[in-house]
This record gives structure tokens, C-alpha cells and sequence, in this order.
């Protein structure tokens, strides 16, 4: 399977719009998001680099995933942070490795920019994240995490 993993860009908002909708509605069963609202949010994301990127997977020109990455700061190591909140391939594509190359793209990035380190956000029932997390490398942080609605 021969997959490209590259920085979105401006031409991929369409597509990369309907995999995010895939991965909101499909897979987290969740409402449909405001199509330009979201729109809003990955032309955020291309035009502000320092509030983080997405790389996407792409196969034949066509693309079958996408990572997320936020970025933050880390006051204890005074370094930048990135948290990997989105990791999602196609139904098509699971199990050939398009998601452990992502995650990669998303590590290697970090280390080459000299990040403190990159946290994993997933639902507690997404057992398939978790398994990739732990064969990645990943353990269960020791800080809690805490939201308000």
C-alpha cells in the first residue's frame, strides 16, 4: 500500500472537511458539524502554525486519513507541547499501517522541533487508539484530566 503522509494543505480542505466529518459523525457518533464552521477550523489550523497542524494520508490522490495536533506550552519543562487529539483512517484503510505512519509523522515532527513532548487524547472506549498508543510506545500519563462544560 503505497501511502503518502504530508502537512495538509489548502487544497485538502475538502476532503480532509468530509474525513473529519467521518470521523465526528461515523465514528464517534456524534451530530454532523457545521459544514463551515469546520471549515473554519482546518483553514485555523493551515493559517495559524503555531497553534498546531494536521498531516494527512494520502493513497492514489485521494486521502484516507488524518492527525491532528494542538499545540501548547509546558511551564514546568518551558518547552512547547503538542497534543495528538485526532488519529483517523478509513474503514478501507485500518490495519495497512496508514495510522502508525501518521502517528510517526506526528512524533518525528515533534522531536525534530525540539517539543517537550506530544500527549495522546482519545475516548476511554477507543480501544483500537489505545492499542495503537501502547504499540507506539505510549503509557498512561500520571496527571488526571479534568473538563468543564
Amino acid at each position: 500500500m503505497n501511502i503518502q503522509i504530508r502537512i495538509a494543505m489548502e487544497k485538502d480542505i475538502p476532503q480532509l472537511s468530509n474525513l473529519m466529518t467521518q470521523y465526528i459523525v461515523d465514528f464517534y457518533q456524534r451530530p454532523r458539524p457545521d459544514e463551515e464552521a469546520l471549515r473554519q477550523l482546518i483553514q485555523h489550523i493551515q493559517c495559524n502554525p503555531s497553534s498546531g497542524l494536521q498531516f494527512v494520508a494520502e493513497q492514489n490522490g485521494k486521502l484516507i486519513g488524518f492527525a491532528t495536533l494542538y499545540f501548547a506550552f509546558s511551564t514546568l519543562q518551558l518547552k512547547r507541547t503538542a497534543i495528538l487529539n485526532d488519529l483517523f483512517v478509513v474503514p478501507d484503510a485500518r490495519g495497512k499501517k496508514a495510522g502508525e505512519q501518521l502517528f510517526r509523522a506526528c512524533l518525528s515532527y515533534i522531536r525534530e522541533k525540539g517539543f517537550a513532548y506530544m500527549t495522546w487524547e482519545t475516548a476511554k472506549d477507543n480501544h483500537a487508539a489505545q492499542s495503537l498508543y501502547s504499540k507506539m510506545g505510549g503509557a498512561v500519563s500520571d496527571w488526571l484530566v479534568y473538563e468543564m462544560v
